[in-house]
């Protein structure tokens, strides 16, 4: 061949490649899915029908993939997805290979896969070499709250997103933008705040982290604040009856907490450094750092430090409004992850916690005790250790197979006093659940039967008077899952063996059906017992000089029996477009029957605090209907109305429970600006709370000027936040709690005669802090 020919043969081999090159192009499509397994099954699957590269990642449901088009087209490689078993935005999966995919990856189906013009951006390639030809990518913002669609339970998935909205410095602080949870001063001393859910007071819902129990025992008062808002990397509300799989003391429902961890499909170290300060003495650090050690191994180092140092006395009564003091808190985290290959996974978390408060009247000095100075003082001492660790397993070549062990150790003690009475309190805690996961037949019919095992030592001083108790509670349950095309019901039982309350069988249901993919209809009913800690559960009334008496009625846990309670719920979610934009409404009826219940009677006398299980009846009904709607881009707006009916038999008769608004209304609005390519933004979020009349506990025996009204007045909060990011790694923030300024105007009864038989700081129902403004920032590196 000479040389012309070379050339010209060279030369059609070169056009041939160039054109051939031409024709790769690269494609995105909406594909639904799970989990890692789904993202496996869904490349491979594309990469066999002829994709030449494929990715697909769960959190926006997005295959991005390159194709050569002059030898395969898009709708071969999706059809080739959709038969085994992922819905696209052109197929549909068989009924069949949607059954039999793993439990783990059965996907809500039903949703449409419309593209609003307002999430698509049309992109070219920068680079020149790849001569790719215009794609298309779809961005999909994360919502900030979610109610997830494929859970039988009425589930609020709570994202680091809406944590942003406020400054959320606990967790206590994360639920000020959610319409579910009441937040509210509980006392006008320790300035402890507690979350109120269906009506009920935060003891009646289970608390977790890491779905192992958190704030319960003799952390009940204080542990919201355990956990730092920076800490939380999402949360997931339930309400109403839960899993038993958790155990059987939620009776409202469940809030667990999920700590920040490295992402299996974004292994990156990442460090991120959080200062907080207000205008009233509080400053705050975080440090939070996620990062890599190895393929399957992630770690997890979280610090936090806070400090109140100022002395804040808005209302002028000589007390402070909120305790000084500090707290330093850290943990380590470990993650092992081999479960596509091994099939075991394992999480270790350690986490030391050392809380000191002082409050009372300014002046007071807790070096010097008590009895020696005439200021009345309030100390509180807390030390707490836990030691945890969750190991899975998931059976090679079963999917759907997983067996789960859960273990945690805790050490909690508490040193206080509130004037001259002196309260210290020891608990050891130990728990264990084991959790087997299977199917019959197909993941259509899944089930979990387990065993569980509960140890707590408690050891307390009161005055003179030592209350001591161990609780032993070995466990099993059994639970069923059913899922049909348009309904799903989990239904279990758990029968523990209590040494103290006796054997405790608790039934618990929950059903979702589907009426139209967009109408979701959902009934539950449960039945939950816990044993009341009556004094660390009471410390929001230690701060008075009423006198503690327990009516004993032969039970063994200080002297009382168990509280055993009944919770039924429905609830219908609907979905529509309003002006083009999705709209969701949700309404939501509870009801909580209390079969046995410890009664905290403040009714009786305005000199004493009454302990005594419940003769009659008690109830409470909880009506909340929420709209959450986005009339415009980048702009959310979510209104809600909450009516609660709670009444129990005390001993001078049936009344309403005291510190329970029965009406209360709630709105969100926040606005964010599009993010400029360096990732620039502004946010703004504001939150106003309409809080009803509550009735007060009769104090008809003081004399009248330490008297309060039958009700108290309706009053409105307003919060707002301002944030700018200036790029993905700074962003900086400014806020105000309060806005509107309203103060409950007495919190303290007869505070200026601090041991006097009127002082009372319990009877708070409303703010007792006026405007508090902050500014904080973030680094993250």
């Amino acid at each position: 061949m000479n040389y012309l020919s070379r050339k010209l043969m060279f030369s059609l081999l070169l056009v041939c490649s160039i054109f051939s090159f031409a024709q790769t192009v690269t494609e995105q499509f909406l594909v639904k899915g799970n989990c890692n397994m789904c993202k496996a099954r869904i490349e491979k699957a594309a990469l066999k029908a002829g994709a030449q590269t494929a990715n697909w990642t769960a959190e926006n449901q997005t295959l991005t993939m390159t194709l050569d088009e002059s030898k395969v087209k898009c709708d071969d490689i999706l059809k080739q997805i959709a038969e085994v078993g992922h819905d696209n935005e052109k197929y549909k999966a068989p009924e069949d290979a949607y059954k039999n995919l793993p439990a783990c990856c059965l996907y809500t189906r039903g949703s449409d896969f419309e593209k609003p013009n307002d999430t698509l951006e049309h992109h070219s390639d920068s680079d020149k070499k790849t001569n790719q030809i215009e794609g298309v990518k779809l961005t999909r913002e994360k919502e900030a709250t979610a109610i997830s669609k494929k859970e039988a339970g009425l589930i609020f998935n709570i994202s680091s997103k809406e944590l942003l909205k406020a400054a959320c410095c606990n967790l206590s602080e994360s639920f000020e933008t959610n319409a579910t949870v009441d937040v509210s001063f509980s006392n006008a001393v320790t300035g402890t705040k507690q979350l109120k859910m269906l009506g009920l007071d935060q003891k009646y819902t289970l608390l977790t982290k890491e779905q192992l129990p958190e704030i319960r025992g003799l952390a009940s008062p204080y542990g919201l604040n355990f956990i730092p808002g920076k800490w939380i990397g999402g949360i997931q509300l339930t309400k109403g009856g839960s899993t038993v799989v958790n155990g059987y003391e939620s009776i409202t429902g469940q809030i667990n907490t999920e700590l920040l961890k490295s992402h299996d499909d974004d292994k990156k170290a990442e460090t991120e450094i959080n200062l907080f300060s207000d205008n009233n003495g509080r400053v705050e650090a975080n440090v939070t750092s996620t990062s890599p050690i190895s393929d399957k191994w992630t770690q997890s180092v979280l610090l936090h430090g806070n400090g109140t140092f100022g002395d804040t006395d808005m209302n002028d009564d000589g007390f402070l409004d909120r305790p000084k003091g500090s707290q330093l808190n850290v943990a380590y985290l470990l993650n092992y992850n081999d479960l596509e290959n091994s099939g075991f996974a394992s999480h270790f978390g350690i986490n030391y916690l050392k809380d000191e408060r002082t409050a009372g009247q300014i002046g007071f000095n807790k070096r010097i005790p008590q009895k020696d100075q005439s200021l009345y003082g309030v100390g509180i001492d807390i030390s707490r250790f836990q030691l945890w660790n969750k190991t899975g397993y998931v059976f090679k070549g079963k999917p759907y197979q997983s067996l789960g062990w859960m273990n945690q150790l805790t050490y909690h003690q508490q040193d206080s006093f509130f004037g001259l009475r002196n309260y210290f309190g020891k608990e050891t805690s130990y728990y264990s659940n084991l959790i087997f996961e299977s199917i019959i037949g197909n993941t259509n019919n899944k089930y979990k039967v387990g065993a569980s095992f509960l140890y707590d030592k408690y050891d307390e001083d009161y005055l003179l008077d030592n209350y001591k108790r161990t609780e032993t509670v070995p466990g099993l349950f059994a639970e069923y899952t059913l899922t049909g095309e348009k309904f799903t019901l989990v239904t279990g039982a758990r029968v523990d063996f209590h040494n103290l309350a006796g054997t405790q069988f608790t039934p618990r249901m929950n059903f979702k059906y589907d009426l139209t993919p967009k109408t979701i209809f959902r009934i539950s009913a449960g039945r939950g017992f816990r044993t009341a800690n009556i004094f660390a559960e009471s410390q929001s009334y230690f701060a008075s000089n009423r006198q503690i008496q327990i009516i004993n009625n032969g039970g063994e846990i200080y002297g009382l029996k168990p509280e055993i309670a009944w919770n039924y719920g429905v609830s219908l979610q609907q979905e529509f477009k309003l002006f083009g934009r999705k709209s969701t409404i949700l309404a939501d009826f509870f009801r909580t029957d209390f079969q046995n219940q410890v009664v905290t009677d403040l009714d009786e006398s305005a000199q004493k605090i009454l302990f005594y299980n419940l003769e009659g009846k008690s109830f409470a009904n909880s009506f909340q209907t929420q709209w959450d709607f986005q009339p415009v881009k980048n702009l959310e707006f979510r209104v809600a109305y909450k009516y609660y009916d709670v009444a129990l038999d005390y001993l001078s008769g049936l009344k309403k429970v005291p510190f329970m608004a029965k009406h209360r209304g709630f709105a969100n609005l926040a606005y964010s600006t599009n993010k400029t390519e360096k990732g620039r933004f502004w946010s703004f979020d504001t939150t106003l709370n309409l809080v009803g009349k509550q009735r007060l506990p009769n104090t008809k025996s003081n004399p009248a000027e330490f008297q309060l009204a039958d009700y108290s007045p309706s009053y409105a909060t307003l919060n707002a936040q301002i944030s700018r990011n200036f790029s993905e790694k700074i962003r900086v923030y400014l806020g105000g709690e309060n806005l509107t300024g309203y103060q409950q105007k007495v919190a303290i009864l007869d505070s200026a005669n601090p041991f006097g038989n009127y002082f009372d700081g319990g009877m708070v129902y409303a703010p007792i802090m006026k405007q508090n403004f902050y500014v904080g920032v973030d680094f993250k590196f």
